[in-house]
This record gives C-alpha cells, sequence and structure tokens, in this order.
C-alpha cells in the first residue's frame, strides 16, 4: 500500500469474470436499497435509543470481542509499531486502534456495514490519525478492474463525489450487508406498545385515588345539611392525606354512613409477562446473547453452559474475522509509511466466557494432580 504516491500506475487489463452473481429475489415492498439509506440508519439508531436491550446486546457484543496486538514481522519495527497503535489519534475526542475498532464494529453491527479513513499528513509524510466515517454517506462502485472500487461520497446536497484516494479507506461489511438488528423493528414496536400501555394503566390505576360517599340518613337536618357535611369531610380527607407527606399520621373520624372505597380496586392489571418475555426471546435469539448476560435471569439456575459458550465464541470469532483486515491495513498503512518492508498481523486474545468457579476448581484439579505426580516420581525414585 502506497499512501504518498502522486502517480498512480495504469490499471491492469483483466478478464471480467464470466460467472455472474445470483441474486435473490426480494419483493419490492421489503426491498433494502443496495446502499443504506439515512431513514434506515435513523431507524436502526432510534431502535436502539428505544429499546435498551438492544443497545446493551450491541455494547455487550463489542466488549466481548476481546483485545488485541497487532504484530510486525520485522521485530525492528514493532517498538514504533504499538507506540503508533496505541496514541493514534481517532476522529476528534479517540485514541489508539482499539477505541477505532470499537466504533467501527458498532457502526458495523448496527447498520451492517461500516467504514473508516487513514487521515494522512503529506507535509510530515505521516499518518495523521483514523476517522470513523458515516457509512450512510457511501456508495461502492466497480472500478477499472473487476475486483478494484470506486468509492463515492455523497455530500447534504445529494451530490456524488469520487473518492481520489481509495487506497486510505477502511471498509467492512456483514453478509448481505445487512444490520444485525434487521427484522427487529416489528417486533420491538409490539414490545414498544406493551409498554405503553403498562404505563397508562400505573397512570390510571397505579396512583391510588379513593371513592368517598356520604350518605345522609333520613332526617330531615342530615338532608339539609348534607352539602356542608360533605364539603367537611373532603376537607377534613384532604388534610390527612397531605399530612402523610410530611410524616404525620392523621386518622379520620367520621359520623354517619361513610363509605371509603379505592377507585379500580377491583380491577386486576393484564399480565404481561408471558407476551413480553416471548418478544424478548426473539430479539435475544437474534443477536446471539445469553440472556442472563443481559440481567434477565428467566431462571433461578440459569447460567451459561459449555454449548452456549461455544456459540457465543463462534459468533465474535465471525466478527473478529470482519475486523482483521481492516486492522492489519492500518498496520501495514504506518510500516509503508516509515519505510519499511515489513508486514503484519493481528493475534486476538483468547476468548474466555467460563465461570469463575469452574476455572478455579480446574486449577485445583490440576494443582492435585501435579502434587500427586511429584510424590509418585519421589517414590519410583526410592
Amino acid at each position: 500500500m502506497k499512501l504518498f504516491r502522486t502517480k498512480q500506475k495504469p490499471a491492469l487489463r483483466q478478464k471480467s469474470p464470466e460467472i455472474a452473481c445470483a441474486s435473490r429475489y426480494i419483493p419490492a415492498r421489503n426491498a433494502v436499497p443496495a446502499m443504506i439509506d439515512p431513514l434506515e440508519a435513523e431507524l436502526y439508531d432510534r431502535l436502539r435509543y428505544a429499546v435498551p436491550v438492544l443497545d446493551a446486546a450491541i455494547m455487550k457484543i463489542i466488549r466481548l470481542t476481546g483485545g488485541f496486538r497487532v504484530v510486525s514481522s520485522d521485530e525492528n519495527y514493532q517498538e514504533q509499531l504499538d507506540s503508533f497503535l496505541e496514541k493514534v489519534p481517532v476522529g476528534l475526542t479517540g485514541q489508539s486502534v482499539g477505541t477505532f475498532a470499537d466504533n467501527f464494529l458498532d457502526s458495523l453491527l448496527t447498520y451492517g456495514s461500516a467504514v473508516g479513513e487513514i487521515a494522512v499528513d503529506y507535509g510530515e509524510k505521516r499518518i495523521a490519525g483514523l476517522w470513523n466515517g458515516d457509512v450512510t454517506r457511501l456508495r461502492i462502485t466497480s472500478g477499472a478492474d473487476p475486483f478494484s472500487r470506486e468509492y463515492m461520497i455523497r455530500d447534504s446536497t445529494g451530490t456524488e463525489k469520487k473518492i481520489e484516494r481509495p487506497e486510505r479507506i477502511l471498509y467492512s461489511s456483514l453478509v448481505g450487508g445487512h444490520s444485525l438488528l434487521r427484522g427487529l423493528p416489528a417486533l420491538s414496536g409490539i414490545l414498544l406498545r406493551i409498554y405503553d400501555c403498562i404505563g397508562q394503566n400505573f397512570d390510571r390505576a397505579g396512583n391510588i385515588r379513593y371513592a368517598i360517599t356520604y350518605k345522609p340518613s333520613g332526617e330531615s337536618g342530615d338532608i339539609i345539611h348534607s352539602r356542608e357535611r360533605a364539603q367537611q369531610i373532603a376537607k377534613e380527607w384532604a388534610d390527612g392525606m397531605n399530612s402523610a407527606r410530611y410524616g404525620q399520621v392523621k386518622d379520620f373520624v367520621a359520623v354517619g354512613d361513610v363509605d371509603i372505597k379505592v377507585i379500580g380496586a377491583e380491577n386486576q392489571l393484564f399480565d404481561t409477562n408471558i407476551p413480553v418475555r416471548q418478544l424478548l426471546e426473539q430479539l435475544i435469539s437474534k443477536l446471539s446473547i445469553p440472556p442472563f448476560l443481559l440481567g434477565l435471569t428467566w431462571s433461578s439456575t440459569e447460567r451459561m453452559s459449555s454449548q452456549q459458550a461455544d456459540i457465543l465464541t463462534s459468533e465474535l470469532e465471525y466478527y473478529r474475522r470482519l475486523l482483521t483486515p481492516v486492522i492489519t491495513q492500518i498496520g501495514n498503512a504506518y510500516l509503508c509509511s516509515v519505510g519499511a518492508d515489513a508486514v503484519c498481523h493481528v493475534e486476538w486474545d483468547n476468548i474466555n466466557l467460563q465461570d469463575e468457579a469452574v476455572l478455579a476448581e480446574s486449577r485445583l484439579k490440576n494443582a492435585q494432580a501435579l502434587e500427586i505426580e511429584k510424590r509418585l516420581a519421589g517414590e519410583s525414585e526410592k
């Protein structure tokens, strides 16, 4: 990769592939455009804002993906490479290639694709920093040969402009280029309507209100002064309720036939546990995250089984495979900028999803086995 070249080599003349890409039929009503529409991106942003469990799942995936180390094939440049990747500016507020990778993966999961750029200082001939771009403004077209890309950027007026330095663009997408949240807006809309109804029901019946009924007796005095007595009962009742705010308890005493009931006490709120759980199961199954990692303890004995750990590990390995070429491109660009012939590769940290109790038990058994082996070895020597 040559970031600082001034002359471009003529495009290689390659024969176009004779095998055409197969495309699936998608009805026009549910068709997704090849380029991410800004309204679609806004839909996914609002979906993460409105349904916190989706946002928590995506952030959990980003953290579980783990850390990495970029290793140079030439050990003489390893220290410089480590220093660059640790201190490289990312956007306006970020720093380090790990921050760039987290933002890149966040866009990849939310929108189905992500784009970044290697910012270059041509005056000092060095990499000035990394930039996470807005993938909704990007459109990809084929270049001079079948395996080259051309990137078109769209401004606020809708005008498209060709990016002159495509070698500085960092791009990746999920299979099909579809968001991880695709298919969830319909289910999330039902879930939000249930939550909205729960809020309305608690507005109506959650704040307890009382119905006080005074029934005057048949005597003429009670009938004549019923209005004044009703007002007096209302005043005393309000005074008793208000004094409870300040920790003072007042008993309500009335003479005559006074009936006090809680409004709506005979009506029961709908049990929403089953429909909410069914919807959350559908949402979480799309995200491939065990429920208890998101705070949803549906079972008192729920814990991550080995099968769940294997499935989640395979999911995280898939995201790592998408990030590895991007990180490698950044490392190779830096080595090229300092005049090195070396290349780099990415070494990821081990994914460990086992319980601490299981790890402690395995360490104990290993220590016991080592002690037994040493004892047997000592007895055999004797």
